[in-house]
């Protein structure tokens, strides 16, 4: 069984690693022979020969194909017109070569990828909706509402909605919108179109091992083992800026710090750092007396997110995040974290609350977010939270489980000779 799995990402990226070759590799282990493409900037050059080739030997010794285009940002529209172009080319070649059965598009321009690929050809397309992406645009400013940009974005997923064979939604609020006619299977969880086509809700998974490995040390070691044994750590991992609301995140640490002297912040982020610890700085904390920023590794992130009591997920709420799944919030909670998060991103009401693991906010003052903290931390204190917090991922996020079982199934009900 073979499938081309189609990324507008660099596979630099880190939720590659973690939100795409994570699920291919669970595939590929269920028998599957994957192609990947992703688009890399300033391809080839970007890459040494030595980094391209054990690149591709790693991935293949997955079970992988890597298969690397080169990205194009500038003039915008027609840069990325061009990708999808060549893109759609390149798979369609793959797959008369190969004897794909699968397109497989990560969100809308992958996708319009794989649509363009396998017109007039047999190949079955999934649309994997990483998001209301127009929307989204519009939200974040960078794009007017009914501006030609959002229009041809909005066709473009008219088109794809009309001929995939298949669909991927990361929240059930999302599925809600995008599929109100969506019927149940009461038995699996399953959903189906009307007209028979599948549709799976698969949130941003996390892969467990890791963490479990770190939770062999209590967390009091942990923080011994970062030199911070005697605070209470209040983290954030994830990108600044945006759609994270990096302002109001410095707050809430002033604020857990003016509560008790002892807190410390601990953050992990692949975003340039100046702007934030500036700010903390002038928010009254002292760097390594008080927080800590640095970059690391997914690989490295179980064992020092161990050390942390309860985390921030501070996401701009809007229509367009009604379809997000914070891959932070799996993380947090398979670290035994408690999670103060901004209320309605995604499913994230229901999942903090109907599992008592986090603690949501309705609004950003500090009398709100001062509150938010130490009921967070009372509920850190709980003896049964960590089995709380890792019960919930097992439920709702584990990627073996949950993730990778959710899309083999969404491949084997896609390859029925009856399916659409």
């Amino acid at each position: 069984m073979k499938l081309l799995y189609l990324c507008y990402f660099s596979l630099r990226e880190p939720l590659v690693e973690t939100q795409v070759l994570a699920y291919l590799r669970q595939l590929a282990g269920d028998g599957y022979h994957v192609w990947f493409i992703t688009f890399e900037p300033g391809w080839p050059d970007s890459w040494t020969d030595t980094e391209k080739q054990a690149t591709q030997a790693r991935l293949a010794a997955d079970g992988i194909t890597w298969v690397a285009l080169k990205y194009h940002k500038r003039p915008s529209l027609p840069a990325t017109m061009w990708d999808i172009a060549v893109g759609a080319w390149t798979a369609r070649r793959i797959a008369s070569r190969e004897g794909i059965l699968v397109f497989h598009g990560r969100a809308h321009v992958a996708s319009a990828m794989g649509a363009l690929a396998r017109w007039r050809k047999p190949q079955k397309l999934i649309f994997d909706i990483r998001g209301f992406n127009p929307e989204e645009y519009v939200d974040a400013g960078r794009w007017k509402a009914g501006g030609l940009k959002f229009r041809l974005m909005k066709a473009a997923e008219r088109v794809i909605m009309q001929v995939a064979n298949g669909f991927v939604i990361l929240t059930d609020a999302g599925r809600q919108i995008m599929f109100p006619t969506a019927i149940a299977d009461k038995e699996t969880g399953a959903w189906n179109l009307p007209d028979g086509r599948p549709i799976e809700v698969i949130p941003c998974c996390v892969d467990t091992a890791g963490f479990q490995k770190a939770s062999t040390i209590s967390r009091q070691e942990a923080k011994q083992n970062l030199g911070l044994s005697d605070k209470r750590i209040v983290a954030y991992v994830g990108a600044l800026g945006g759609w994270y609301m990096t302002s109001d995140m410095v707050k809430a640490w002033s604020i857990a710090k003016r509560q008790v002297p002892s807190s410390f912040a601990l953050i992990f982020t692949q975003s340039p750092k100046a702007n934030l610890i500036q700010s903390l700085i002038d928010a009254g904390l002292q760097e390594n007396t008080d927080f800590l920023v640095q970059k690391v590794a997914p690989s490295e992130l179980p064992a020092l997110l161990r050390a942390a009591d309860i985390a921030l997920s501070f996401i701009q709420p809007s229509y367009s995040k009604i379809s997000s799944s914070p891959t932070k919030l799996a993380e947090y909670l398979a670290a035994g974290c408690v999670v103060v998060s901004t209320r309605d991103i995604g499913d994230c009401n229901a999942q903090l609350n109907e599992n008592n693991v986090g603690v949501l906010l309705d609004n950003m003052n500090e009398n709100t977010i001062g509150q938010a903290i130490q009921k967070a931390f009372e509920i850190a204190s709980d003896p049964d939270i960590e089995t709380r917090c890792r019960a919930t991922v097992d439920h709702l996020f584990d990627l073996k489980t949950v993730g990778g079982k959710r899309y083999k199934r969404l491949y084997n009900r896609l390859l029925k000779p009856s399916s659409v």
